[in-house]
């Protein structure tokens, strides 16, 4: 038995968490690959890049074999459905933009994954995020840091983690580029060295957003409303909320003469808000559901930096406590499409403050 302890890795079948295995078995871990089978079972589709797919348990099998560690197949289709799928669907059909990866990596990866790893007698899960966890002697508490790569640092989806999960979490490529990452998958001689990393929602096929609500909920449920301008005037007809996010110009479906973007949606009056550019901008934003992983609870106004989306540059901004768990960010500069629904993430230089949902931007 290796001294390190026993870790369960979470194998996508792609070269991330491919690479996650051998890093972790060569650190002198005793290694498990477990794929977690999350695809309904009339969808046993072959969808190249997805991680759900019955490719990916193929592939992550090879490379197990390949490792010379066990293999399992974890059964998460029922979690998915209700914690994944659904909150996906019900979001949308709100007038909210729901971010279904964050709701994996908080329901699935590291709570239903780590509870069924620990009753296996595991001491650890890993995955192959980009990401770094760290234990801070001063404050004795686990930090997450953002990752080596800059480009691929995924902390923005990790803001959940209890400090429970984080003891018993290991990411190993917080510490690598991804180049790297492919190098050292090609010269292990992995078929998984250069396939391409997945982009699309695993569970919407085609990435067709409006098929995949409609097949769940039915048509009847994208009721036609008003186009609205920001003074309330009647502009137009919408096609049903879900098909709007805010920010977009494209689809709309309405010429006025000038640019319009969708600023808001809102549920109540089934209408979507249009408007200049300008008025795409916000400075506030409200936000639900803070977990924070520096300290247990905000007390105080902080300086720090946020991101309202994945791929958005960190912007100064001031963090304040509001009753009832909510905080309220400033921005030293408007943002663009500030989005309900979305979430939201707090850092101080490298480290994750926490993060929570945005539920309304003004």
């Amino acid at each position: 038995m290796n001294s390190k302890g026993t870790v369960v890795v979470g194998m996508s079948g792609g070269v991330d968490s491919s690479v996650t295995a051998y890093l972790l078995k060569e650190q002198g871990y005793n290694v498990i690959g477990v794929t977690m089978q999350i695809w309904p079972a009339d969808q046993e589709d072959e969808k190249v890049g997805g991680c759900c797919s019955l490719s990916a348990v193929n592939d992550a099998r090879r490379v197990a074999d390949k490792l010379d560690i066990p293999f399992y197949v974890m059964n998460f289709r029922d979690l998915f459905e209700i914690e994944v799928i659904d909150y996906f669907t019900n979001e949308y059909l709100q007038g909210r933009t729901p971010n279904p990866c964050i709701a994996c990596n908080k329901k699935i990866k590291f709570e239903g994954f780590l509870e069924k790893a620990r009753g296996l007698g595991a001491d650890y899960v890993a995955t192959g995020h980009y990401a770094r966890i760290e234990y801070n002697q001063e404050k004795q508490r686990y930090l997450l840091k953002k990752a080596e790569d800059d480009n691929k640092d995924q902390t923005y989806a990790l803001y959940n983690f209890t400090q429970e999960q984080l003891a018993h979490t290991l990411l190993p490529l917080g510490d690598y580029t991804k180049p790297r990452i492919r190098e050292i998958a090609t010269a292990l001689g992995l078929r998984v060295a250069n396939k391409p990393d997945s982009q699309e929602i695993c569970f919407v096929p085609n990435d067709n957003y409006k098929e995949f609500l409609e097949s769940r909920v039915g048509k009847n449920k994208f009721k036609p409303g008003p186009f609205l301008d920001t003074k309330g005037n009647v502009l137009g007809t919408h096609q049903g909320l879900p098909n709007y996010t805010i920010g977009q110009r494209k689809g709309l479906g309405i010429a006025l003469g000038y640019p319009v973007y969708v600023v808001s949606l809102d549920y109540e009056k089934n209408a979507v808000i249009l408007g200049k550019d300008e008025e795409v901008y916000q400075s506030n934003l409200i936000a639900n559901e803070n977990n924070f992983i520096m300290f247990d609870k905000l007390e105080e106004p902080m300086e720090i930096t946020a991101k309202i989306r994945y791929s958005a540059k960190p912007a100064p901004a001031l963090l304040s406590p509001l009753a009832g768990g909510e905080v309220q960010l400033s921005f030293a500069e408007p943002q663009r499409a500030i989005t309900p629904g979305q979430a939201v993430v707090y850092y101080q230089d490298d480290y994750v403050v926490g993060g929570g949902t945005i539920i309304k931007g003004f």
